[in-house]
């Protein structure tokens, strides 16, 4: 059963259309992150959730309930932003408890939740700390345990860790995503950090101009982008015009193998970079390397065709070519995806 259901939900800014007719469905104890670029709706749909925002058309539901017109500290629901907003007048505990206060929870009752959560989230103990004397992180880690304390029935989180620095922020995600399975807490999280969403998500949804771009777990979006916007998005620049063949392609690469089952026609195809295998010169695509970049894990390679445009090749550190060297491409059919449609111009990500 759903959680949160959002039917056809349009929200204008003027001239401007924020969110055109959005359908979403969250379902109880999932975590669903919404990412897309600048201007793509994702921040006016969490608001919009929250009851900060009105939508002028459309409907939003609540464990089975329109919530539409319902003011926000009325929805049950628990918010957290980028900033924190955290009350510097009061310290760790005053901040956590200040939910339970507005629901007039005893103050035995308070006392306990608010030490189970700092214990929860990785700060036991620090209840009589300053706001003012905690790290970012931790600033974070309270944030969180506040957003908790009144049990939300839905946790929304907007750039949640966008002002962290980046190893606190992997360790944060996984940490929170290992909360969140522990509490059975129904999230939706805004952010425009794709590793971000990618580690935190059971689902991530793409949007563009106030629309649903795609929809699916990670593995599947990462894998099999719906269409070049989100290709390009995700930061895949391996897409040009291609002519499909049985399973074979024509691209100004040459032939490239399509998976079985594929498309007739002509279409935009992607190669992902793991689908570039660099063989010896004479038995593939004569390429030159231009520029090869150090990724943790992999080398990633920018290769030069001597006909068709750039290649962005993944090959392992102890493989990769030094730049200038001439070798081969060839294309393994498993990596490569037929796109739904191109993207214009403005929309590049």
């Amino acid at each position: 059963m759903a959680l949160l259901r959002l039917e056809e939900v349009t929200v204008r800014f003027g001239e401007r259309t924020a969110l055109d007719a959005v359908d979403l469905e969250v379902a109880e104890h999932e975590t669903v992150c919404v990412l897309g670029p600048s201007g793509s709706g994702k921040s006016t749909l969490l608001r919009v959730v929250a009851g900060l925002q009105r939508a002028d058309s459309g409907a939003v539901i609540l464990s089975g309930r329109d919530r539409t017109g319902v003011p926000a500290h009325r929805r049950g629901v628990g918010l957290m932003f980028q900033d924190h907003q955290l009350f510097p007048q009061r310290d760790v505990g005053g901040n956590v408890a200040f939910g339970l206060r507005m629901h007039r929870v005893g103050r035995a009752e308070r006392e306990r939740t608010v030490a189970e959560l700092l214990d929860l989230v990785g700060l036991p103990g620090a209840e009589r700390r300053p706001v003012a004397a905690l790290s970012g992180g931790e600033q974070q880690r309270v944030a969180l345990a506040r957003a908790l304390a009144p049990r939300p029935k839905l946790l929304m989180l907007d750039e949640p860790l966008g002002q962290l620095d980046r190893s606190l922020r992997e360790r944060l995600v996984v940490e929170l995503r290992e909360l969140f399975h522990r509490l059975g807490t129904t999230v939706l999280a805004v952010t425009h950090d794709q590793g971000e969403a990618f580690a935190l998500a059971d689902r991530v949804v793409v949007m563009r101009d106030g629309r649903i771009a795609q929809t699916g777990t990670p593995l599947e979006v990462w894998q099999r982008p719906a269409s070049e916007f989100v290709a390009r998005f995700l930061g895949f620049d391996n897409v040009v015009a291609a002519t499909v063949l049985g399973e074979v392609a024509d691209t100004p690469w040459g032939k490239v193998p399509v998976p079985p089952g594929s498309a007739q026609g002509a279409s935009r195809l992607l190669v992902r970079p793991a689908g570039v295998r660099l063989t010896p010169v004479t038995e593939g695509l004569p390429c030159t390397v231009a520029a090869r970049t150090f990724r943790g894990n992999h080398v990633a390679l920018i290769l030069e065709p001597e006909h068709g445009p750039r290649l962005e090749a993944a090959c392992a550190l102890r493989d990769a070519p030094e730049p200038g060297a001439t070798v081969g491409a060839a294309f393994i059919a498993s990596d490569v995806v037929l796109l739904d449609e191109p993207v214009s111009a403005g929309h590049a990500g």
